[in-house]
């Protein structure tokens, strides 16, 4: 490490903040990137299953950055385009209203899964990824008022809690929703709270379902001939055939996104609750009455941006903090990878 070299906090290990990591690494710092759930992915989310795996949130990613296109070539064998026999719109009934018309960008899907991109390139940082650790507050350096420490939780190899202080950061970029950007800079930014004051994003609960049934050779294909699809529908806004995506088990599986209003107004139900409503309105739209064999929610609090910030990154020079993700753009996977080079280049 060169004295000109830097250490820096990096927070999420999702798109945004893996992009944010790789481009300060190569340009020879250092890093630590926290990282509160077991693997790094963010919402490039995949549940692995009996039947196969899940896409729990993003569904597939555009690619028109050429930043983006150059990252993407250096790792072809785990990007495909997934055509999905043309996305269908539908009525709040389940009548297709219309077939989107052809574009000539393509939608592209990670395999075997949409975390085997973020996975993949988080894989040169080595230990300097830290999985499983939630950082819970940011406080001045005990022994360097100039730098910051991290206060963290996680669990031993016995599920106790534990407790951990990171220091010595001469910077903190923070690479995760909004809300949680929110809790963590109070205080420490007034600059950054005021920017992210009109930021908002909504909930969006999702139900996977799988069929495996449907495979046997003595029953016909199951359900409309569509594999993906957004809804009118007022529970439901998107529905995608996960066995249609390339790269995928075979065994018939369905995710179903819930509409931002829905997930909003049912954001505190109990799960089962909301399984059985959502799988309700699958049948609707569907026509599908089989009861499926798995299904598994989960509640994705910020889904889907509402509001951006309208810049690609959040940067505070005097208090040395940044942000980053695709709230600050749109909603694109790409906004995410972005926002997250973008920060690492304001830092640099």
């Amino acid at each position: 490490m060169t004295a000109s070299s830097h250490h820096f906090a990096v927070v999420g290990a999702g798109m945004a903040g893996v992009a944010c990591a790789r481009t300060l690494v190569q340009a020879g710092h250092r890093v630590s990137v926290f990282e509160r759930s077991a693997h790094p992915g963010g919402r490039m989310a995949s549940v692995e299953t009996p039947f196969g795996r899940f896409d729990s949130a993003s569904q597939y990613f555009t690619v028109r950055d050429p930043r983006f296109a150059r990252v993407l070539k250096t790792t072809p064998e785990l990007c495909r385009p997934w055509s999905a026999n043309a996305v269908r719109v539908l009525d709040a009934a389940g009548r297709v209203a219309e077939v989107a018309p052809p574009t000539r960008e393509a939608h592209w899907v990670a395999v075997p899964g949409m975390d085997a991109l973020v996975r993949n390139w988080a894989a040169p940082l080595g230990n300097a990824l830290l999985p499983g650790t939630q950082v819970t507050h940011l406080e001045a350096d005990a022994l360097d008022a100039k730098r910051w420490q991290l206060r963290t939780t996680g669990e031993d190899g016995m599920g106790h809690e534990t407790t951990h202080v990171y220091s010595g950061f001469d910077a903190v970029l923070i690479a995760t929703p909004p809300e949680v950007a929110r809790r963590l800079i109070s205080g420490h930014s007034t600059a950054l709270m005021q920017k992210l004051a009109a930021v908002h994003a909504a909930p969006c609960w999702t139900l996977m379902i799988a069929f495996p049934n449907a495979n046997q050779p003595t029953l016909s294909h199951l359900g409309p001939q569509w594999n993906a699809a957004r809804s009118t529908h007022h529970r439901v806004a998107w529905l995608a055939r996960e066995s249609s995506k390339p790269g995928r088990d075979p065994i018939e599986r369905w995710t179903i996104q819930a509409s931002a209003q829905w997930s909003e107004k049912h954001l505190r139900d109990d799960p089962l609750r909301v399984r059985d409503k959502l799988l309700r309105a699958f049948s609707e739209i569907t026509g599908i009455r089989a009861e499926p064999i798995h299904a598994q929610t989960r509640c994705w609090p910020e889904a889907r941006t509402d509001v951006p910030a309208g810049v690609t990154h959040l940067w505070d020079a005097r208090a040395r903090v940044g942000l980053a993700g695709d709230w600050c753009l749109g909603n694109r996977v790409e906004d995410a990878f972005v926002s997250g080079l973008s920060l690492a280049l304001a830092v640099l």
